[in-house]
């Protein structure tokens, strides 16, 4: 039996600093539109660590380092392949803050963060990544309805 499935990467990693600040970045894309933390696609050959140090250099200049994986977020599509995020966190980083195409990047205090516009599932996004004891989101559908559950 064949239980190989389709399955895109991805991964998002909250970056933050020791004076209590988070980067953010105000993504310009309508289809998925807010405040989020910067990341992006595993592309094919690449190890998840160096993608989400690509993809967080591409979006902010910044060269981040000594991450630690702090969950998954995933669900299945309609298609019946598997989206998968991995989160990712640090307080490691080099370089010089810049906006990219992808949107605005900039710090926030931690204790702002919700006060933002997010983008659709970040609040409860950031439990797995601020709560040791939780590591997944999974969602899925129940009555035509997007449910989530953090494990």
């Amino acid at each position: 039996m064949d239980r190989s499935v389709k399955t895109t990467l991805t991964n998002m990693c909250l970056v933050y600093d020791e004076s209590g600040r988070v980067l953010v970045e105000n993504r310009k894309n309508p289809n998925w539109p807010g405040v989020v933390f910067p990341g992006g696609h595993v592309e094919a050959g690449e190890s998840m660590t160096d993608a989400t140090i690509r993809e967080v250099y591409e979006e902010t200049g910044l060269t981040v380092d000594a991450l630690q994986l702090c969950g998954i977020k995933n669900w299945i599509n309609e298609d019946g392949s598997r989206y998968i995020v991995l989160l990712y966190k640090t307080n490691s980083f080099t370089g010089t803050l810049k906006s990219s195409s992808e949107g605005e990047v900039y710090w926030v205090a931690l204790n702002k963060l919700l006060s933002l516009q997010l983008a659709t599932g970040m609040a409860e996004l950031l439990e797995l990544f601020l709560q040791a004891d939780l590591s997944e989101q999974f969602l899925y559908q129940k009555d035509g309805k997007w449910q989530s559950k953090l494990n």
